[in-house]
C-alpha cells in the first residue's frame, strides 16, 4: 500500500489549507485511514480518523475546524482544515490501518504563521 500525502504549505493564522491523501490500498474503502501530525520537539499525534464506513473523529483541540471525508471513487481521504492556528504547524501523515497493519505515507508540511 502506498500513501500521497499533498496540500501543505505556509498560511497566515485563520486561513484554511486541503490535505490530500491519496491511497493505492485496495479495496480502498475497508482501510481505516488517519491523520497524523508532529511539530519540531513534541511527539505524533493523531488529528484526524475515518472509518470504513465514514465515521469521523478528531483530536479536541482540532474540532469545529477540521474536517475528514473520504471519496471512494478517488482512493482519496481528504482533511478540511479552517481557522489555522500557530500551533498547528507540524508535519502532516496520513495512515493507512488494515486490521492491525498500518502503512504510513510520507509527510507534508503545514506552517501557520501570526
Amino acid at each position: 500500500v502506498q500513501l500521497q500525502a499533498s496540500g501543505g504549505g505556509l498560511v497566515q493564522a485563520g486561513k484554511s489549507l486541503r490535505l490530500s491523501c491519496v491511497a493505492s490500498a485496495s479495496p480502498f474503502r475497508t482501510y481505516v485511514i488517519s491523520w497524523h501530525r508532529q511539530a519540531p520537539g513534541k511527539e505524533r499525534e493523531l488529528v484526524a480518523s475515518i472509518t470504513s464506513g465514514g465515521s469521523p473523529s478528531y483530536v479536541d483541540s482540532v474540532k469545529g475546524r477540521f474536517t475528514i471525508s473520504r471519496e471512494g471513487r478517488r482512493n482519496t481521504v481528504y482533511l478540511q482544515m479552517n481557522s489555522l492556528k500557530p500551533e498547528d504547524t507540524a508535519v502532516y501523515t496520513c495512515r493507512a490501518r488494515w486490521g492491525s497493519i498500518d502503512y504510513w505515507g510520507q509527510g507534508t508540511q503545514v506552517t501557520v504563521s501570526s
